[in-house]
Formats: C-alpha cells, sequence, structure tokens
C-alpha cells in the first residue's frame, strides 16, 4: 500500500522590496522538489513581507509591498500574500512568524478534518497525516545563521529541527557547506532540504531597485502589473534610497539586548 504524502505548505520570509520574478519562481522549484522526493504534498505557499519595523535602507512602507505582491501573485493559483508580519509594528522574528503559521495552518486542517477528542479526553486520530510548514529561502540564507547577534539559538534549532528548511541555491553558492559550519544545522540536515536551480536567474531586488532610480527597463525582471505599480506610485528613487539610511536593522538591536543570543531574518 503506497504512503500517504504529507501535506505541506511553503512559507517565504523576506523584504519584497520589491518582489521579482526570482522570487516566485523559488516556489515552484521547490514545489517539484518536494514532489519528487515521494513524501509530500505541497498544498500552498505563502509570501510573507516584513514589516516597516525591520530597519532596512531603501525600504518602501509595507503598504506599497504588500500590493506588489499581490500583483505579481495574481497568476498563482497555490500562492498567496499574507499580511500578519508586515502589520506588525515591530520586526517579528522569523520563528515566530512560523508559529503563528502553523498554528493556522494546524486549525484548518483540524477544522476541515473533524477532529475529536475519545470518551478519554485524548484527540482521536485523523484521517490524513497532519501538515506541515517549511522555511523557503535562497541558499544564501543559510549563511545567516552565522552571522553573530543576529538569531537565537533556541530559534535556529525550532526552524532548523521543528519546521525545516528549503533552500535553493543557484550559480556560485554552495549552501552545503553552511549546513556542514553549523552544529545546528549539520545536526538537522535531514530537514533541510536542498534544491539546485538549473536554469540560471541572478534576479535581485537590489539590482532592481538601482535599475529603476537610473530609469532604466526591469521588463521581464518583474511582472507588468509590478512596473506600472511602481510607476503609478514613484517608487524606488533616489529619495526612497536613503529611507532608513545610518539604521542598525531590527534584528541585530533586538537580538543585542536579549539573553542568549543569535541570529533571525
Amino acid at each position: 500500500m503506497a504512503t500517504r504524502r504529507i501535506p505541506l505548505v511553503l512559507l517565504a520570509c523576506g523584504s519584497f522590496n520589491p518582489i521579482t520574478n526570482q522570487h516566485m519562481r523559488l516556489f515552484e522549484l521547490a514545489r517539484d522538489h518536494m514532489h519528487s522526493t515521494g513524501q509530500y504534498q505541497v498544498v500552498g505557499g505563502i509570501v510573507s513581507p516584513v514589516s516597516d519595523g525591520y530597519g532596512k535602507q531603501g525600504l518602501v512602507l509595507a503598504q506599497h509591498r504588500i500590493a506588489m505582491a499581490k500583483l505579481a501573485l495574481q497568476s498563482s493559483d497555490w500562492v498567496t500574500v499574507d499580511e500578519w508580519e508586515s502589520q506588525q509594528a515591530d520586526w517579528t522574528e522569523t520563528a515566530v512568524t512560523m508559529r503563528y503559521h502553523y498554528g493556522r495552518i494546524l486549525k484548518e486542517y483540524e477544522r476541515s478534518t473533524g477532529e475529536h477528542k475519545d470518551s478519554s479526553g485524548n484527540p482521536s486520530p485523523l484521517s490524513s497525516p497532519c501538515p506541515q510548514l517549511k522555511l523557503l529561502c535562497g541558499a544564501d540564507f543559510l549563511d545567516t545563521f552565522q552571522v553573530p547577534d543576529l538569531w537565537l539559538d533556541d530559534h535556529v534549532e525550532e526552524v532548523a529541527g521543528h519546521f525545516g528548511l528549503i533552500c535553493v541555491s543557484r550559480g556560485g553558492l554552495h549552501p552545503e557547506q553552511a549546513v556542514a559550519a553549523s552544529d545546528t544545522l549539520s545536526r538537522h540536515s535531514h530537514n533541510i532540504f536542498l534544491v539546485r536551480e538549473w536554469v540560471r536567474n541572478e534576479t535581485s531586488a537590489t539590482e532592481v531597485r538601482r535599475a529603476l532610480r537610473r530609469g532604466l527597463s526591469v521588463k521581464y525582471l518583474i511582472p507588468d502589473s509590478v512596473i506600472e505599480y511602481i510607476h503609478q506610485h514613484n517608487l524606488y528613487t533616489e529619495d526612497s534610497e536613503r529611507r532608513n539610511k545610518g539604521t542598525v536593522l531590527r534584528p541585530l538591536a533586538k537580538q543585542a539586548t536579549q539573553p542568549g543570543k543569535s541570529l533571525d531574518d
């Protein structure tokens, strides 16, 4: 009898400043890879832009980043944009954002499967495998786990061990080295899925913003609907790039005030 596949939701956190075709491509690559394992059935994807409290230079307001992401993903029938993280007054740790989304996923799962308790008060077995949530990221994200004062140690353990990661690499990046360099990541290497993108796509949001500031074309790098939105709202100018200049990234400032510091986002 064939084993039933585990329902899986992919969560991508980040600035999405602006969202690019490459951001969306990560979801497609990750879904193909996870299906190829024979263990998982990807049932959804979530784009979760950071809040304005992140403090990164050149970060335009969350309302614009959310609007652009929604326009870009109109063509997707399985990836959606979630506003919860972007609406928080302060920057939210990745582990906290994952807890929030997984809580929602479990509630929906319990509702749809009609979970109930037996006469002893214990949850009765559900008819389908419990869904999982994994963090989707570019392979360079793994290097952030080695940045001093960026992640809390227990958050690294939670993200890598409890949830898991799907890291898409391109170009000369070697994510397996980042895994080997971390005791925590090495311990949970079975829960870290490394995906190689063979069709090269080096588009970055930083380069897109630079081109826009210089009045250069970004067609085919980001969706036409997003380009139109950017022009309508006069985003990504010399002035907008100076936003938050000289500000310490909120993860660094926040973690520095907490015991057991380490890294996040």
